[in-house]
């Protein structure tokens, strides 16, 4: 199989540099319209697909963000690897507003978003209790670190609905009781629907500020935020320029089973299946149907 790394993100993701053939291209799903075309092209002898989650000119809140049609859109291409990267609050003094999280761990506090592929008519169960792949967060490790980053491996993500930032109260609790280490809005239901669609996913959290927990957070100017989260986000692109050379072109089966998280998922018997929403599983879970 052909590697093809999606990459999902902000405005600053799709600016890279060498990318040949680049063209954006739009892309029906069963499940509505992505959050925006999709830019494809190849750097480096491996395809890339380039998202923006928000769409251009940041159009779409972390609620209505159409998560489903997403990663259909991005399976449906051909991607093979997802690679999250997404602004983030830090609950931990050390995990510095400039520097890096590679996430391996989700709690979900998210509730007004679709959260599966799979429904009435087509029962499926996934394991996400190890919601990325070790592989790919490795290589966005490597990546970061060998772009000069300052970056922690692993660590837990707090996702909230927003749009609102947390309270002072919840982000104690989150930091204190809870123990997560970063807070977002974008990466639930993205990571458990990667899962459901047998892709390898990675997340890695750029660091922009500390959550309203820290002493100091009130004093932190919006200029200053805005400058963290311009160099995160060249950081970034130079951390995306190098997961080419770290993943190769020609990909291996997985040895954690991302690619296979469908294998025994999927519990309606064939004869009870829903056929209109089989027929909207197509790219998503076509290899078990």
């Amino acid at each position: 199989m052909d590697t093809m790394i999606g990459i999902i993100g902000g405005s600053g993701l799709y600016e890279i540099d060498g990318l040949e053939g680049a063209a954006w291209q739009a892309v029906e799903t069963p499940w509505g319209e992505p959050s925006d075309e999709i830019l494809t092209g190849t750097l480096d002898g491996v395809k890339m697909a380039f998202l923006p989650r928000h769409g251009r000119g940041h159009v779409q809140t972390p609620s209505t963000i159409n998560y489903r049609a997403n990663i259909d859109a991005l399976k449906r291409i051909g991607v093979t690897d997802v690679i999250s990267v997404s602004a983030c609050g830090s609950f931990r003094e050390d995990m510095a507003p400039g520097h890096f999280v590679i996430v391996d761990q989700f709690i979900d506090r998210t509730f007004a978003r679709e959260k599966s592929f799979f429904g009435p008519g087509c029962v499926g169960h996934v394991s996400v209790a190890h919601p990325t792949c070790p592989r790919l967060s490795a290589a966005c490790e490597a990546a970061a670190r060998a772009e000069g980053i300052t970056v922690h491996m692993g660590g837990t993500y707090l996702a909230m609905e927003g749009p609102q930032f947390s309270t002072l109260a919840e982000s104690k609790l989150y930091r204190e009781v809870w123990g997560c280490d970063v807070i977002g809005m974008t990466n639930m239901p993205e990571a458990k629907l990667a899962r459901e669609a047998e892709l390898d996913y990675a997340s890695v959290a750029m660091i922009t500020d500390y959550d309203s927990w820290h002493p100091d957070h009130g004093e932190v100017d919006v200029t200053q935020i805005i400058a963290t989260l311009m160099g995160n986000a060249d950081h970034a692109r130079g951390m995306v320029k190098r997961l080419p050379a770290l993943l190769g072109a020609s990909r291996e089966v997985c040895e954690h089973g991302c690619d296979r998280a469908l294998e025994f998922a999927i519990l309606t018997g064939p004869d009870a299946r829903d056929p209109e929403l089989v027929a909207k599983l197509d790219a998503v879970a076509g290899r078990v149907l």
